[in-house]
């Protein structure tokens, strides 16, 4: 069996790299930052255009066919770009909001009691799961709580009835949604209900409880993979072209021990991220954003110490990659949410449902996420 890429996955990773370097450089980048992380309609709409958001739609449903070890690749170069915008709520929406698929419409997504980012700018919210549920709390993500989609006058009443609440991240404007708006069934669309426009229950999205919840997962943890990657790389090119007493820094022993610590994050979670995407295993998807989320933050930080004082100012990128990497790694599950995931799956097999996202076939059943 070969887990190499193959070579149009390569040529897909490539091309959004590409096309994001081109479409959102660093100037775009920096342009984003000050107007305080307000999305660019004609970005979206240009990732629109290019199948970002419909790359798991089937080709007759308008979209590009393809998987979820796919998608992964295309969030991890969104996450070394530090795209901003509600990518993962939009790239779920496909096929269910009108115009996501498309980059028309901006989706963003309202999962247990975290805060929702860019819900202002927002078209439609999916709600994923009920607000206050506790993931690894005795209760699978998704059970008994159906996705939902808030449009219209429900998404106006929800967004009014929202507070706006400070954010790490200035790419990422935040709310808090009010304990009280949780919506009547009438007042929303159900997702069930356009079961068939969307990538579900199919060989390569299998359809299990909280499926939603948990490609927003690893989706996630690629985009933390992305922003590790793009931080080990911005601290080697540093190490090589900052002097100190008439020698480059990287030669020094403590800085090289903080490039290698910062690829031997990188290089396991990328493992963890593309194997999760694979399976389609929850546990394993856990798993993968833990190591994406370590390895995301702690990166960040040791490329801001080897960029030295000029890593703390605001005109360094570097602390851009820190605060994001916060952000997510507390965004869908959380460190500790993920720990009790792996837990409970310790010695009770059957716990999570456990079937191959890319190739439709059911993974041995086995104690510790096999």
């Amino acid at each position: 069996m070969d887990f190499q890429l193959s070579d149009d996955q390569r040529a897909l990773r490539s091309g959004m790299r590409d096309l994001l370097g081109a479409v959102f450089d660093r100037d775009r980048l920096r342009a984003a930052v000050e107007r305080d992380g307000a999305l660019d309609r004609s970005l979206w709409r240009e990732l629109g255009a290019a199948g970002f958001f419909a790359l798991r739609l089937p080709e007759e449903a308008g979209g590009v066919g393809l998987g979820l070890p796919e998608a992964v690749l295309l969030f991890e170069e969104a996450g070394r770009a530090l795209l901003p915008g509600p990518l993962v709520a939009t790239h779920l929406a496909a096929g269910l909001v009108k115009g996501a698929a498309e980059g028309e419409a901006v989706v963003t997504a309202v999962a247990a009691d975290l805060p929702v980012a860019h819900l202002a700018e927002a078209d439609a919210v999916l709600m994923v799961g009920l607000p206050g549920e506790a993931w690894g709390a005795g209760v699978l993500p998704g059970e008994g709580a159906g996705a939902e989609v808030l449009s219209g006058e429900a998404l106006r009443a929800f967004v009014a009835a929202a507070r706006p609440v400070r954010s790490m991240d200035p790419l990422t404007p935040l709310h808090r949604a009010s304990a009280d708006a949780k919506p009547a069934p009438a007042a929303s669309e159900r997702t069930r209900a356009d079961a068939e426009r969307v990538p579900a229950a199919t060989e390569r999205a299998p359809a299990h409880a909280g499926r939603l919840r948990f490609e927003a997962v690893l989706l996630t943890a690629a985009e933390q993979l992305g922003s590790a990657a793009r931080t080990t790389e911005a601290a080697v090119q540093h190490a090589g072209d900052r002097e100190q007493f008439g020698s480059p820094i990287g030669s020094f022993q403590a800085v090289k021990h903080l490039c290698a610590d910062m690829l031997a994050r990188t290089e396991p979670a990328r493992a963890a991220v593309y194997a999760a995407a694979v399976t389609g295993d929850p546990a394993e998807i856990a798993a993968a954003k833990l190591l994406a989320d370590e390895a995301a933050v702690r990166n960040a930080r040791d490329c801001l110490q080897i960029h030295g004082g000029m890593g703390f100012t605001w005109e360094a990128d570097v602390h851009l990659h820190l605060k994001r990497a916060w952000l997510r790694a507390a965004s869908w599950l959380t460190g500790a949410g993920a720990e009790e995931l792996l837990a409970a799956g310790l010695g009770t097999a059957g716990r999570f449902p456990r079937s191959s996202a890319a190739y439709g076939r059911p993974v041995p059943e086995a104690g510790g996420g096999g």
